[in-house]
């Protein structure tokens, strides 16, 4: 793959001037970084890896009959449940997330059974599991301690484990922290708008993160900095690319991946300037498992390996691309692409506003397009509005 280093390109510091008024901005990683307490935070992919792996370790899974599980109030605290399951003389105690799937799985509402004292929720739920229809469950059960049920699914739950999403990271970018080019991201000095690569990895700055339910991980290769043509000013327009990819082996939510190009990453993880989004997905039905070996861990492998040149080859045709020459082409070419009045005179305002000159080409175009999509306080809106973006590049590519 051969990726260029623009040493050129470096402030005094050893950072890169980027313009953040491109593109689209991304805050799901900032949204997993405002919610994870210290101990869910790592500071690279081994420590990650030997959390997670050793869990799954500890662990065992097992498809039981429903009706044969009993539930009785836990003898250390008449307050809680405990299920004892088909062949086990103690009980084991559901996690909150668990007694959620179970009262799920049964038809029951977990919000009204917790409120409930635990011998009469035990008896609804009990009713619940004797009369259940799918006839059998399966469960994930650690040792930590003593024995909790982390997950409780169907029998044809098809369980991709954390470790195993980690492990498939691992392959291409070893510790996280710099030993390959794909690592923890720098951060953006909003004041200078530079982006320093080589910030220190602590609880405050990673990017990896797992709990009792999830796992979630970032990293970028921004040592090594893509030019895709030129800025109003002549200065390079520069790219890193990035990826996170997350996975919930107890249910809590699907596997995927996602890849793109970015020009920074802030503070609170907002990832600014974001072009090529890409996203795969998959559930945990009965071949998960398969697919994930099939599909996404060769998709990560390819998006790592892969050469920047199509992306760029794309950015210059968009650049060169000129679609309108007069104010009425511009009102065309928008109108035509389903963009309502307001909204037309809004992208070609700002696109004028972010260029210097009234939007010609098909990047002019997508740059103002995104830029008036970040101002919608609608979520929904602005996500059909970027993708009205990405056909445009797509289709110019």
């Amino acid at each position: 793959m051969d990726v260029q280093v623009l040493d050129g390109c470096r402030d005094a510091t050893g950072g890169y001037k980027v313009d953040v008024s491109r593109g689209e901005n991304v805050d799901r990683v900032s949204s997993e970084w405002f919610s994870r307490p210290d101990d869910e935070r790592y500071l690279s992919l081994d420590d990650l890896f030997a959390s997670v792996k050793g869990r799954a370790e500890r662990s065992r899974t097992r498809t039981v009959e429903s009706a044969a599980i009993r539930v009785e109030a836990h003898r250390d605290n008449p307050e809680k449940l405990g299920l004892v399951l088909p062949g086990a003389d103690e009980p084991i105690a559901p996690t909150h997330w668990s007694f959620g799937q179970l009262s799920s799985l049964v038809g029951a509402p977990a919000a009204y059974l917790r409120q409930l004292p635990a011998p009469l929720a035990g008896i609804n739920l009990q009713y619940g599991l004797t009369n259940h229809r799918a006839e059998q469950i399966k469960t994930l059960e650690v040792m930590d301690g003593r024995t909790e049920l982390r997950a409780v699914t169907g029998p044809d739950y098809g369980r991709i484990y954390d470790h195993e999403l980690v492990s498939a990271v691992q392959r291409i970018a070893g510790n996280g922290v710099g030993d390959t080019r794909w690592k923890v991201p720098g951060v953006l000095d909003w004041s200078a708008g530079i982006y320093n690569p080589r910030a220190d990895v602590t609880k405050e700055t990673t990017t990896l993160y797992a709990s009792d339910r999830d796992v979630f991980l970032f990293l970028v290769d921004d040592l090594n900095p893509i030019e895709a043509g030129l800025l109003p000013d002549g200065s390079p327009d520069l790219y890193f690319r990035g990826f996170y990819c997350w996975n919930s082996e107890v249910g809590a939510k699907t596997l995927g991946i996602a890849s793109f190009y970015l020009r920074a990453v802030c503070q609170n993880r907002n990832l600014w300037g974001v072009e090529d989004f890409q996203e795969i997905t998959i559930r945990h039905s009965k071949y998960a498992a398969s697919r994930f070996a099939h599909e996404a861990a060769p998709a990560l492998n390819r998006f790592a390996e892969s050469s920047p040149g199509p992306f760029i080859d794309g950015i210059r045709a968009a650049r060169e691309k000129i679609v309108a020459r007069s104010d009425e082409d511009r009102q065309d070419f928008l109108r035509k692409r389903g963009f309502s009045k307001a909204e037309t005179g809004r992208i070609v305002e700002t696109a004028l506003a972010e260029e210097g000159r009234p939007p010609e080409s098909v990047f002019d175009f997508v740059q103002g397009i995104t830029a008036v999509a970040r101002t919608k306080p609608n979520q929904d809106a602005r996500l059909v509005m970027e993708g009205k973006a990405k056909v445009l590049l797509d289709r110019v590519a």
